[in-house]
């Protein structure tokens, strides 16, 4: 029987080591291949890693742009080497390899790759997790035209608007049920404006928005859109006008009396300023006078010419009688013919008249007193002066012993 040479032990020993480290080096799984984080929030990339070895991991992240950026490399939780500055004292690594990132940036948003590799195992481990970040959003309004429409208008929008938030997605609802397009009510493609085309009186019901994104949802308040048949504008426009006109009408009639009152309060200050400047006509008291005294003669202007000389003249036949009285003339015939006639005119001031008798007055003639000849004429107010001081020379008298030759 030939003799079997011997296998060297050094190449059995030599498979045995390889069978007990594994062929496959390291294997990383994770949770979840998707990430959402908060603007300003933290962000967890969770993963984990199987190894036949128990020597420390040697961890490296990256985040995947145009030109890969290494955000960490580290022995376990030890890292090595210095952080980029934007990534100081924002992140953290875990013994699983899991990566978490503290105040997130705009700029953090992308695909992270892991790798994980151990020195005695053949393969290295690798795995990709996308972050993305959103911002919450706000109450959506609904914003609209006008909160009536006429039946059968051909076209009515609502549009539904929000102040912040990312990635924000619309939804709509009439009387708590979602919408959808059909043939009259048409959603734009991001669903953010409702068109309600051809409006029947069946749209008259409640609307709301709906905003949503992976990190938040909010709903609007709920508005009324009322829908008004034809005929209800005529009733409106007709009561409008009664409402109208009888507003006007009360108005007038509030302001008549206030423009009476004043009128009458701005008669009644005029009569206080002529009160106050002393216009007021003052006729002369009737009464007896204790001593001889003389009234002013109104003006020529006041009375016509052919009274003047009638009125106001004394009698040269009787010189006892008071200015502005008329003696009983004689007949003509016992008039004699060399009664010397004075030429002298007499002047329109007070002449001082002759006592008259006690308790009498003068009869006066017909044209004489000028008061009684209208009502309307203006008086001047009576003064009393006393009997002006004459100079003049005596008035001429008839001589009586030629009267009674006569």
């Amino acid at each position: 029987m030939p003799h079997r040479p011997a296998r060297p032990v050094r190449d059995v020993d030599a498979t045995a080591t390889r069978s007990r480290r594994g062929v496959g080096g390291v294997n990383i799984t994770s949770q979840s291949p998707v990430v959402r984080g908060t603007l300003g929030g933290s962000a967890l990339l969770s993963v984990s890693y199987t190894s036949s070895s128990s020597d420390r991991p040697v961890i490296k992240w990256q985040l995947k742009q145009s030109k890969p950026i290494t955000v960490v490399q580290s022995i376990g939780t030890d890292i090595i080497g210095n952080l980029r500055p934007e990534y100081r004292d924002r992140i953290q690594v875990f013994e699983n390899g899991s990566l978490l990132l503290h105040h997130l940036l705009q700029s953090d948003e992308g695909a992270y790759e892991v790798e994980i590799s151990i020195t005695d195992d053949t393969f290295t481990g690798e795995k990709y997790i996308n972050l993305t970040l959103d911002m919450p959003v706000s109450r959506p309004y609904v914003h609209m035209v006008a909160s009536s429409v006429l039946e059968l208008n051909e076209l009515f929008a609502l549009n539904c608007s929000h102040q912040t938030g990312t990635k924000a997605s619309y939804s709509w609802t009439k009387g708590g049920k979602s919408l959808a397009n059909d043939t009259r009510l048409l959603l734009s493609h991001d669903q953010r404006l409702l068109t309600i085309m051809r409006v029947l009186m069946s749209d008259d019901d409640v609307y709301s928005c709906s905003v949503e994104n992976p990190i938040s949802t909010m709903r609007s308040a709920p508005v009324r859109l009322t829908v008004y048949r034809r005929s209800s504008l005529y009733i409106i426009l007709s009561t409008g006008g009664i409402f109208l006109l009888i507003t006007l009408v009360t108005v007038c009639a509030c302001w008549k009396p206030s423009k009476k009152k004043k009128r009458e309060r701005m008669l009644r200050k005029a009569a206080e300023e002529r009160i106050s400047n002393h216009e007021v006509d003052v006729v002369p008291r009737r009464s007896e006078r204790r001593k001889p005294m003389a009234l002013y003669v109104l003006n020529e202007s006041d009375y016509p010419e052919d009274e003047v000389d009638t009125s106001c003249a004394v009698h040269p036949c009787d010189p006892s009688s008071p200015a502005g009285y008329h003696g009983t003339l004689p007949p003509p015939s016992q008039v004699p013919e060399s009664l010397p006639q004075s030429t002298r005119k007499y002047p329109r001031t007070p002449v001082p008249s002759p006592s008259p008798p006690p308790h009498s007055n003068p009869p006066s003639a017909p044209g004489s007193p000028p008061e009684l000849r209208g009502t309307g004429r203006k008086l001047r107010s009576a003064v009393v002066t006393p009997p002006p001081q004459h100079t003049e020379e005596p008035l001429d008298t008839p001589d009586p012993t030629a009267h009674n030759h006569v």
